[in-house]
């Protein structure tokens, strides 16, 4: 019973790489589109009702999240039509995760994806936006916004988490 989140979790990341086998104008591309963002809502949820939150369950949640965002990226951006500034703010919202991770690496020795409400509320966004792109670059722009929010956020987390620890110790 334990272990439904992490399957719930798994499944996501499946269904993640089988977006790669359909056409993004088909039904069940967008179908199996909908259940990866429906299960990404109902593992978290699931994981806190069942009260099996786990470190492990956490990561495999955020890098499903990245094979999620890696696979629709690599369906849908080359048939979207997006201004030259919307790539520049995604690769500067990439490149703040990037140094947000190293760090992590550097301070603690490993990766740490922190769930803060600011990245759960860019990912909703995200995920609304996505669609809608296809008619306008407003929904993407905002969800750029509040991702950039969030990654900074994160960095900020992951710096300053490394300094309360060392407080509590003195």
């Amino acid at each position: 019973m334990t272990q439904i989140p992490n399957i719930i979790t798994l499944l996501r990341m499946a269904g993640s790489f089988g977006l790669l086998f359909y056409d993004v104008t088909g039904v069940v591309f967008w179908i199996i589109y909908g259940l990866c963002g429906i299960s990404d809502i109902a593992d978290g949820w699931l994981a806190r009702k069942l009260k099996c939150v786990s470190r492990t369950g956490a990561l495999l949640d955020s890098v499903a999240d990245i094979c999620f965002v890696a696979c629709c990226a690599w369906k849908l951006l080359s048939i979207l039509e997006l201004p030259q500034w919307l790539w520049m703010w995604a690769g500067v919202i990439v490149a703040i995760k990037v140094v947000n991770q190293l760090s992590a690496l550097v301070i603690y020795g490993r990766c740490c994806f922190p769930h803060t409400l600011a990245n759960k509320w860019a990912g909703i966004l995200l995920f609304i936006a996505v669609p809608m792109t296809f008619w306008s670059i407003i929904p993407i722009s905002i969800a750029a916004i509040v991702a950039t929010f969030a990654a900074i956020q994160e960095g900020h987390f992951i710096r300053t988490k490394n300094n309360l620890k060392r407080k509590r110790q003195k």
